[in-house]
């Protein structure tokens, strides 16, 4: 049997621009405990590329990322 990630906490952030987005995830981020995930939906283009590489700048780790059609969902372990 496979291990399951279990989100606690899901961001859907189609639509929000940079670096607005960032700023969300970054909050929201905040509101976990140490080894929670949070689940953020991105939209393709500057998100994807500037989220996940701000989120790991900030010290939480990208656990997957995933291509759900022209979004993308990025998995972060606080």
């Amino acid at each position: 049997m496979k291990n399951k990630t279990v989100i606690t906490k899901k961001l859907d952030l189609s639509g929000v621009l940079c670096p607005t987005n960032f700023v969300k995830t970054k909050l929201a981020l905040e509101e976990l405990k140490k080894g929670q995930i949070l689940e953020v939906v991105l939209d393709d283009g500057e998100p994807i590329r500037n989220v996940p590489r701000s989120v790991k700048e900030e010290g939480y780790k990208i656990i997957k990322v995933e291509n759900a059609g022209n979004k993308f969902k990025i998995f972060i372990k606080k």
